[in-house]
């Protein structure tokens, strides 16, 4: 469980260290609009997603078992997020994160980092891709600018009261969208190297300071970023609030699990290393309880925030910390700035994510799985979509390890442990 920045610590240079700098910076510029749009979207003020990134990504480097992994608030979270806020109130959240980062210590003191193999693959893609669906689904009010008096926290309202709403349309806002999502996809063809996501938002986020058009911000709707972290805080517990809670901080846990392994294993393949799995999970764990204590939302590997790190040249955890630390500069010097991000191209960011989240490329993949896998696969959509993702994930988990059993039984079973 010993950390990778002690290991890479041992023969570490100048040369790297001017490496780690310029990725982390690079990093960073994609992690910011992010970070604000993903926090904003689980029904958070936009501070906690800064404050995750910074509290939380700087722990889970420090301590992680991956060079390369980058943590913080990701998408996955987001309904759990929006749901546990709806039903417990911020201060119910910041337990359950605060519990669940403590499960998840335990977990890596147990070295349960390895179970990681026993959760099927078709459970893995069915939960993504519904919350995939159900992140797209909360960004529409914002992209197309409808007027939503309240947007209620469960999918199946969400979309008559959009239906509703549909006669406020604000061409601006859907154009400044399109227009985002646009800027976003161009960049990451022509010029993968520049930090395209936060050019993208600065630009359309701009035109409307500019031309004065008729679109929200951060500032408009949540008033001005704080420019300072919070004190650390534990809110008031008391054992029914723990019980009530638990199952809350039981799904937290198993997703900042689940996602931070499946993104060391893809960094892995990306850099030809191995990550130290029961490390990682110890570190998710010190990061989950360090962003409570900050008030923060719950943290987490970011596949997509580390293969950019990877893609800038990032070599050891350092970057990971520089990361995190160029966040908490942007914060306490550039916090107005940020405040005038126009909410249109920040759905328009998270719109994009959801689709790479669902992994698209992989769609043919799934149609060619075994007639089991594929169903397994859509009952933990529809689940995690029409009921609630706990539920998607207790039985699509059940279900997966009685198929496993049942092919180990099997005479002549083909089935072998999935390559993550």
């Amino acid at each position: 469980m010993r950390p990778k920045i002690l290991t890479t610590m041992e023969t570490y240079s100048l040369s790297l260290f001017v490496t780690d700098l310029m990725a982390g910076f690079s990093v960073a510029m994609v992690a910011l609009p992010l970070s604000l749009a993903i926090a904003i979207a689980s029904g958070a003020d936009p501070a906690r997603g800064l404050v995750t990134a910074i509290i939380g990504g700087f722990l889970i480097s420090l301590f992680g078992g991956s060079r390369v992994q980058i943590g913080g608030p990701t998408g996955a979270f987001i309904v759990v997020v929006f749901s546990v806020i709806a039903e417990h109130g911020y201060d119910g959240l910041v337990i359950a994160t605060f519990m669940a980062g403590l499960i998840l210590i335990g977990a890596g003191l147990v070295k349960a980092g390895n179970l990681i193999s026993y959760v099927p693959e078709s459970v893995v893609h069915g939960f993504t891709i519904g919350i995939a669906i159900i992140i797209a689904t909360s960004q529409l009010g914002d992209f197309l600018g409808l007027a939503v008096a309240e947007m209620p926290a469960d999918f199946l309202e969400k979309l008559p009261a959009l239906w509703a709403a549909r006669d406020t349309l604000n061409i601006a806002a859907m154009l400044l969208a399109l227009a985002t999502m646009v800027l976003i996809v161009l960049f990451r063809r022509i010029a993968p190297k520049l930090p395209g996501l936060v050019v993208a938002v600065a630009i359309t986020s701009a035109a409307v300071f500019i031309l004065n058009l008729p679109a929200d911000t951060i500032l408009s709707r949540f008033g001005a970023l704080p420019s300072e972290l919070p004190m650390p805080r534990i809110p008031d517990i008391s054992l029914a609030r723990l019980v009530e809670l638990l199952p809350s901080a039981i799904v937290i846990a198993f997703l900042a699990g689940v996602e931070s392994l499946l993104s060391a294993l893809v960094a892995d393949k990306m850099i030809g290393s191995r990550h130290r799995s029961n490390a990682e999970v110890l570190a998710q764990g010190i990061a989950n309880v360090g962003s409570a204590l900050f008030g923060g939302l719950p943290a987490t590997g970011a596949i997509a925030r580390t293969a950019t790190n990877i893609k800038a040249g990032a070599k050891t955890p350092v970057a990971g910390l520089v990361h995190a630390l160029v966040i908490l500069i942007v914060m306490l010097v550039a916090a107005p700035v940020a405040g005038h991000l126009a909410m249109p191209a920040l759905a328009a960011l998270l719109m994009l994510t959801a689709w790479n989240m669902s992994e698209p490329h992989k769609w043919k993949e799934y149609l060619s799985a075994r007639p089991a896998d594929r169903l397994l696969l859509v009952l933990t959509l529809v689940l995690t979509v029409a009921v609630d993702l706990t539920v998607a994930i207790g039985v699509g988990v059940a279900i997966g390890l009685a198929l496993r059993l049942s092919r180990r039984s099997s005479a002549g079973s083909d089935w072998t442990p999935p390559d993550r």
